[in-house]
């Protein structure tokens, strides 16, 4: 759509290019008498001016094709001569330093790859209906991604920075664009509702521009690690950078909701003095209608208990040491390291978080604390494997008999599964009566036990691929008065 646009704009102009290529001396004797532009080399030329890019023209240029090549309409190849003192168009020295206008340089539309979606995640273009979103597909500009309470999706950009989208988001893909001869990038995403947490490639042009905008804040980087979520209910935006730092700008009041409440400065101009600058490890809330927030110290990242745990009960289970200074926690899993692949995510005022319905595989968890002003400190991730084994037990004595029989049952298969069966008097079972490691069936008999009370498990152990797993099962008592 935006290509077809360009062609049908361009029109008129390319029709007043070819005019004045038809006006130009064509004859040998003409072209021998028409006066050449001067050679000049860039060391020549006077500072470049403010608001300009430099061209050095090669060999066969016409000031003609460099205005087709990189102007938004090449009619303005008069503008170029007459900034640039050129008389003959046609004929430029190779190695010729050419001032051009940046205004006048043609943008082109970049694209969003979506390289995850789980759960309800849609999209659609401008005002069109709501499609759902599937990986590999590109979004461009213009375009609204927006997750389910159980959605998730992460968009890759061209040059290798990831927004990532949790459950319940909503925003728009407002500008996404590249100038021509000088590469700039341009990329503003219009946060409406929800949380977008961006890892940014660090900016290799010095006009490149990314920025997060909600509806009482723009957040603009040039390479960094941050979050950017905004509370519709409450007209509030936090800001937590970690790892660079962000330009945080409180937004005007009496915004529509839709796009930003700022009207975002030129690509490449300084942060104004109102801006906040938000390091590493700090975090910044913003009210609507007010003053950006001031940088407060975000809480470190919290202690993630027994982190080697195999997940094998039936729910997946994590202990977090308390913080001090937290209110809540937030618990995030992905299938990869950097959680571009999340699929879950929970907060809880309890360290302890649980999820169900995990299938088995090696997951990444990420934790982080999250203080009294809903600030979300740093986080610490850590891999995980999930292997759910049911492991059942039952004991009873045998009719007719002073024998005990102990019976289990596993309901996963594995090669060299074998099982240790655990007999003592005390229910810490530390000094055991009976401790078998030689089982491989499912059941144990135990003869001329006294009167008393008993306490006993069994565990199952199994090598798969290379690892070693185990599972106990719960410790059981009985008593014997016979």
């Amino acid at each position: 759509m935006r290509g077809a646009r360009a062609v049908r704009a361009s029109a008129a102009p390319f029709f007043a290019f070819a005019l004045a290529l038809s006006s130009v001396p064509r004859s040998a004797e003409a072209r021998e008498s028409a006066p050449r532009a001067p050679a000049q080399s860039p060391a020549q030329l006077p500072a470049q001016l403010p608001g300009t890019t430099t061209y050095v023209t090669r060999p066969g240029d016409s000031l003609y094709d460099i205005a087709t090549r990189y102007l938004r309409n090449p009619a303005d190849w008069k503008k170029l001569a007459s900034l640039n003192h050129v008389s003959a168009p046609r004929r430029l020295q190779p190695g010729t330093t050419l001032r051009v206008p940046v205004a006048l340089l043609r943008e082109d539309g970049l694209s969003a790859k979506v390289i995850a979606a789980n759960g309800p995640v849609q999209h659609a273009f401008r005002a069109g209906p709501l499609l759902p979103l599937a990986v590999g597909a590109n979004l461009v500009e213009g375009d609204r991604v927006q997750t389910g309470h159980d959605g998730f999706a992460t968009l890759e950009l061209n040059d290798g920075s990831h927004i990532a989208l949790p459950p319940d988001t909503s925003l728009d893909l407002a500008t996404l664009r590249q100038t021509a001869l000088t590469g700039a990038t341009d990329r503003i995403v219009d946060l409406h509702r929800g949380e977008v947490s961006s890892e940014v490639t660090h900016a290799t042009k010095k006009d490149d521009r990314f920025q997060i905008r909600s509806p009482s804040v723009v957040a603009g980087v040039r390479g960094t690690q941050f979050r950017v979520s905004y509370d519709g209910d409450k007209g509030a935006t936090a800001v937590e950078v970690l790892d660079g730092a962000v330009g945080v700008d409180a937004g005007s009041p009496g915004h529509n909701g839709r796009g930003a409440g700022v009207r975002p400065p030129a690509p490449g101009t300084p942060l104004a003095a109102s801006e906040q600058l938000v390091a590493a490890h700090y975090g910044s809330l913003t009210l609507a209608g007010q003053p950006a927030g001031a940088p407060v110290t975000l809480l470190d990242a919290p202690q993630l208990l027994h982190p080697s745990k195999v997940q094998d009960d039936d729910e997946v289970a994590f202990d977090i040491a308390p913080a001090a200074g937290a209110s809540a926690y937030r618990v995030q899993i992905g299938r990869d390291a950097g959680l571009l692949d999340m699929i879950r995510d929970k907060r809880s005022a309890d360290p302890h978080v649980s999820f169900t319905d995990l299938a088995d595989g090696t997951y990444f968890v990420r934790i982080s604390a999250v203080d009294a002003r809903g600030l979300e400190g740093m986080p610490a991730s850590y891999a995980f494997e999930r292997r759910r084994v049911a492991l059942g037990a039952s004991a009873g004595p045998i009719e007719g008999s002073r024998d005990f029989a102990f019976r289990w049952f596993i309901d996963r298969n594995a090669q060299n599964t074998r099982f240790r069966f655990v007999l003592g008097t005390t229910s810490d079972l530390r000094v055991p009566l009976i401790d078998r490691t030689d089982i491989t069936a499912g059941e144990a008999v135990v003869r001329d036990l006294p009167k008393g009370v008993y306490y006993w498990t069994v565990i199952a152990e199994q090598f798969d691929n290379g690892h070693y797993y185990q599972k106990a099962s719960p410790v059981q008592s009985f008593r014997l008065d016979w």
